[in-house]
């Protein structure tokens, strides 16, 4: 759908302005997320300089949501105690 044509809908029908900012909000937030994935510790880009970036990362990096046999209350924070 060209820009021109969005411009002419809108400018028909100004309901539509909303619907249009919205649609646009939500496109720029599901490419921001896909870029965060994307330069993620766990994703390669170049295999001949760094083949494997997760060997760099501490034992003290929770990558994953939920670590089965790790006991993140005995690791060493860096940050105050709330």
């Amino acid at each position: 759908m060209p820009i021109r044509t969005v411009f002419e809908h809108a400018r028909k029908h100004p309901g539509l302005i909303p619907q249009f900012c919205f649609v646009f909000v939500g496109m720029v937030g599901a490419g921001g997320y896909l870029l965060r994935l994307a330069m993620g510790p766990h994703v390669i880009w170049n295999r001949k300089s760094n083949p494997e970036p997760w060997n760099k990362l501490d034992p003290t990096y929770q990558y994953k949501f939920v670590a089965v046999n790790t006991d993140y209350k005995s690791l060493k924070k860096e940050g105050p105690d709330f």
